[in-house]
């Protein structure tokens, strides 16, 4: 480990970044280095500028895009002091797209589509709770709480905990799940009993069974906790509730769960009904016939 990389996971860990966000901004750099060959010390906002091109290039998603500058902005700004050099590191503004949301049916074929037992409790957690992937294959077995009925989600995005509530139904299926395997630790355990499952198995078992079930939405297991949430608004939880429960920092976000709203958007189908379409339309014709035929007179 080079000294530089050494003092930058230092300066990580004294603002309690989380591990994987260590590892993530550690990786970003590594990668910008490696594209020019030398030190990060070495390079300047020029270099930057053409790694962001570069990234542009090899068209990669607009998170990993924003993720490389704010590694580069706290290796620059934080570890080695250069403050200039940010301003010169702008952001990449994303596409603003809807989330993908499921109906209950869509749901159920999807999971039934999951062969491994493993893979489809992890899906039907997270679509029960909300979870987000990282955080469901990381549950531990005493993050169950069945007396309170939720699940502390321990190892949440940006190392913050909080508590998801937890239907009967999925206590009792996770408590027959559990029973299976026995591990003492993990409620999904890994290759390796000390280790979680990784989210790269039940992510190629979601794309295959979206394969399978014929569904024509680009669904991920992301599009799990986007049904979770509109669900709950369609049932009428409140905003501030449901984004306590996703662990959303900025109740914005969860504000874009009203464009989805299923029952919203009916509701505002029936209302075009009210609107006089037919009428409108009926006089329109009519007045394109009225000056259709005055146009073959003045013709004759």
């Amino acid at each position: 480990m080079t000294p530089l990389r050494k003092r930058m996971i230092e300066d990580l860990q004294l603002l309690n970044r989380s591990p994987k966000t260590i590892k993530c901004y550690v990786g970003h750099v590594m990668r910008f280095a490696r594209h020019f060959g030398c030190s990060p010390e070495r390079l300047g906002p020029e270099e930057a500028r053409q790694y962001q091109l570069h990234l542009l290039e090899r068209k990669v998603g607009w998170s990993s895009f924003n993720q490389s500058v704010c590694a580069l902005r706290f290796l620059y700004g934080t570890t080695l002091g250069r403050v200039d050099f940010i301003p010169r590191l702008t952001y990449g503004r994303r596409p603003k797209k809807l989330p993908v949301v499921l109906d209950r049916q869509e749901v159920l074929e999807l999971l039934s589509c999951v062969c491994c037992r493993n893979h489809r409790m992890i899906l039907t957690t997270m679509y029960a709770t909300g979870m987000r992937i990282g955080e469901a294959v990381e549950l531990g077995v005493r993050d169950i709480d069945s007396r309170r009925m939720t699940i502390l989600v321990a190892r949440g995005k940006g190392n913050k905990q909080r508590l998801v509530p937890m239907s009967p139904v999925l206590l009792e299926e996770l408590r027959t799940w559990w029973q299976e395997h026995r591990n003492p630790r993990w409620l999904f355990p890994g290759a390796k009993p000390d280790r979680p499952l990784n989210v790269a198995s039940p992510q190629r078992a979601c794309k295959f069974a979206v394969g399978c079930a014929g569904l024509n939405k680009a669904a991920t297991p992301h599009s799990l906790r986007h049904t979770f949430a509109t669900e709950l608004l369609e049932a009428g939880v409140d905003l501030l509730t449901i984004q306590k429960i996703l662990g959303h920092a900025c109740i914005k976000t969860t504000m874009l769960y009203t464009h989805v709203r299923r029952d919203h958007l009916q509701r505002a189908g029936r209302v075009l009904d009210l609107l006089p379409l037919r009428e409108l339309l009926g006089e329109l014709a009519e007045s394109e016939r009225t000056s259709a035929g005055r146009r073959r007179k003045s013709a004759k």
